[in-house]
C-alpha cells in the first residue's frame, strides 16, 4: 500500500510537472554564475528573481548584469543608442531581487541554486524551500561535483529534482548538461531539458555520476597534467602550449586551472577521492594542496601556477 501511494503521488506530482512550462524561475545565489544564469533567463523572456543574503551582494549582481548587456549593446547596436538602451531596460525589467527566499518561491516554477559547492548548505536550503514551494515547483542545483541525488535527498519532491549545470561565462557558454538522478521523473527531466532549449542553449543529458560528462573528463585531464609536472616530465609552460598547439585547446590545462581556481579543483578532487579512493584519477596532488595551503588559487588571488597582475 505504501509503495501504492508513493507511485500515486509521484503520478500526480509529475502530471503536474508535465502541464506547467517553466515561466517564473527563482536563483539562488547573485555570484558570476547565478547573475549570468539570471541575465539570459531574462533576456528569453523569462520572470526571474535573484536571491542572496544582502542588497549590497544584490546590487552588485544587477550592476554586472547592466555591464554584461551593455556589451552586448556596443556590438549590436553600435549606430542606434537608443534602441540599445531599450534592449537594456527591457531585459532588466525581468529581474528582481530578494533577501527572503521563502517568501518568493510560493509563486515559482523552478528553483535553481548556484550557492558555495558544500553539501550542507545546499541540503539546508533546499530542505527549507521544500516545505513552502508549491507542488509543481522544479529544483535544480547547478552544482559542477556534488551529487544530485545526495541535495535532494534532504526534500519530499526526489522526482521534481534534477540538476542545471551551466558554464562559465553562462551568457557566452552553450552548453547546459541536464542531470536525471534515478529518482528524476521523465517529466522533471524533459521539463528542465526544454528549459534550457528555451534559453538558447544546448543541453545534453547526463546521469548523476561525479562530475558528469565535462567535469569528469577535464579534472582528471588537469589533474594528470600536474602530475606530469611533478614528476619532472614536463615544465608548466610546455605542457600547456603542447595541448594549445598539438590538442587545439583554446587553454592549457595550467591556465586553466588558474582560471578555474585551484581551490575549486582541489575542492573537486578531494571530494572525488573520498567518494572513490581506489581510482587513481582521482588521486589529490601535494603541488595543487602546497598552492591552496599558501591562498595562491589562481586569477582570483593574483597567483596560481602563474602570477597575474
Amino acid at each position: 500500500m505504501a509503495f501504492g501511494t508513493h507511485q500515486f503521488i509521484r503520478t500526480l506530482s509529475s502530471t503536474a510537472v508535465r502541464n506547467a512550462a517553466i515561466k517564473h524561475i527563482t536563483i539562488i545565489g547573485g555570484g558570476q554564475m547565478g547573475a549570468g544564469i539570471a541575465q539570459v533567463a531574462a533576456a528569453t523572456g523569462h520572470s526571474v528573481v535573484l536571491v542572496d543574503t544582502s542588497d549590497d551582494i544584490l546590487k552588485k549582481s544587477i550592476k554586472g548584469i547592466e555591464g554584461s548587456l551593455k556589451r552586448i549593446v556596443k556590438k549590436k547596436f553600435a549606430d542606434k543608442p537608443e534602441a540599445g538602451e531599450e534592449f537594456v531596460q527591457k531585459i532588466l525589467k525581468n529581474v528582481s531581487t530578494s533577501t527572503d527566499a521563502a517568501s518568493v518561491v510560493p509563486g515559482t516554477d523552478l528553483v535553481l541554486e548556484a550557492i558555495v559547492e558544500n553539501l550542507k548548505v545546499k541540503q539546508g536550503l533546499f530542505g527549507s524551500l521544500d516545505k513552502v514551494a508549491p507542488e509543481h515547483t522544479i529544483f535544480a542545483s547547478n552544482t559542477s561535483s556534488l551529487p544530485i541525488a545526495d541535495i535532494a535527498s534532504s526534500t519530499a519532491r526526489l522526482d521534481r529534482f534534477g540538476g542545471l549545470h551551466f558554464f562559465n561565462p553562462v551568457p557566452l557558454m552553450k552548453l547546459v548538461e541536464v542531470i536525471q538522478t534515478p529518482m528524476t521523473s521523465q517529466a522533471t527531466f524533459d521539463a528542465l531539458h526544454d528549459f534550457s532549449k528555451a534559453l538558447g542553449k544546448h543541453p545534453v543529458s547526463c546521469k548523476d555520476t561525479p562530475g558528469f560528462i565535462v567535469n569528469r573528463l577535464l579534472v582528471p585531464y588537469m589533474m594528470e597534467a600536474i602530475r606530469l609536472h611533478e614528476k619532472g616530465h614536463g615544465s608548466k609552460e610546455d605542457i600547456d602550449v603542447a595541448m594549445k598547439l598539438g590538442a587545439g585547446y583554446p587553454m592549457g590545462p595550467f591556465e586553466l586551472l588558474d582560471y578555474v581556481g585551484l581551490d575549486t579543483a582541489k575542492f573537486i578532487i578531494d571530494g572525488w577521492h573520498d567518494m572513490d579512493p581506489e581510482n587513481p584519477l582521482f588521486n589529490p596532488s601535494p603541488m595543487l594542496n602546497k598552492l591552496v595551503e599558501e591562498g595562491k588559487f589562481g586569477k582570483k588571488t593574483g597567483e596560481g601556477f602563474y602570477k597575474y597582475k
